[in-house]
């Protein structure tokens, strides 16, 4: 079942005061960023979020559930009315991320471009 779109107003709400959230749809739910780092996603309805150490310090009782078939754990976040805490639990998962890496050039603005530091220069004799 997919997640639905008042779900995801509801907890984008919650975390309205934590800079750089935002959201990407993928099939039918939706993958959490902040900062551009992919904390966790809303699945059927559930706010998880990755099963890192200093997230589970703060939700010590969170309960590890899987998003879908064939996936691992993450942790539930069950008290999403808690703004402080919501907020709390999205900053430290986070920052316990490295930064995001860049992104891959594509294939058409990967191809090899000609050296212009040689291109149009003669020896000495007059060839290149």
């Amino acid at each position: 079942m997919p997640s639905s779109q008042s779900f995801l107003t509801y907890i984008l709400d919650q975390l309205s005061d934590v800079p750089g959230v935002s959201v990407r749809p993928m099939m039918g739910e939706y993958l959490l960023y902040v900062g551009g780092k992919l904390v966790g996603g809303i699945y059927d309805d559930r706010l998880l979020l990755k099963s890192l150490p200093d997230v589970r310090v703060l939700a010590p009782d969170a309960p590890a559930e899987k998003p879908y078939d064939g996936a691992g754990d993450m942790l539930l976040v069950e008290d999403t009315d808690d703004r402080e805490i919501l907020a709390s639990l999205v900053t430290a998962a986070a920052e316990a991320l490295p930064p995001p890496k860049p992104k891959a050039r594509s294939a058409s603005k990967a191809k090899a471009k000609p050296d212009r530091r040689s291109a149009g220069k003669a020896g000495k004799d007059g060839t290149e």
